[in-house]
């Protein structure tokens, strides 16, 4: 058996409304659109539109949210590294040269 990483994003995100939503993301920018995405919903604004998501502006939106309302609104992305086992039968075969 042998270990690999894999990294991954948790986005947490939680106001009033009811409990807070978490979700993992494999990418940062999955993470970030995801953040930009839910506050915008939450705020009735439009969806971005299909491009590369800029983190200080999704930054910039989350924290124009929670100022709204700073007791309950709350948003954090968190990076994670996670070992996983790798039996050897998910290794790709190495031919045997002679």
């Amino acid at each position: 058996m042998s270990y690999d990483v894999v990294s991954v994003y948790t986005l947490m995100l939680g106001d009033e409304e009811g409990p807070a939503t978490v979700s993992v993301h494999a990418t940062a920018e999955e993470a970030w659109r995801a953040l930009d995405s839910e506050v915008r919903a939450r705020c009735g604004l439009r969806p971005r539109p299909r491009r590369v998501i800029d983190p200080e502006a999704a930054t910039r939106l989350a924290d124009a949210w929670r100022a709204g309302d700073v007791e309950t609104r709350f948003w954090q992305i968190h990076p994670h590294q996670i070992s996983l086992i790798v039996p050897q039968i998910g290794r790709p075969v190495v031919p045997i040269s002679t």
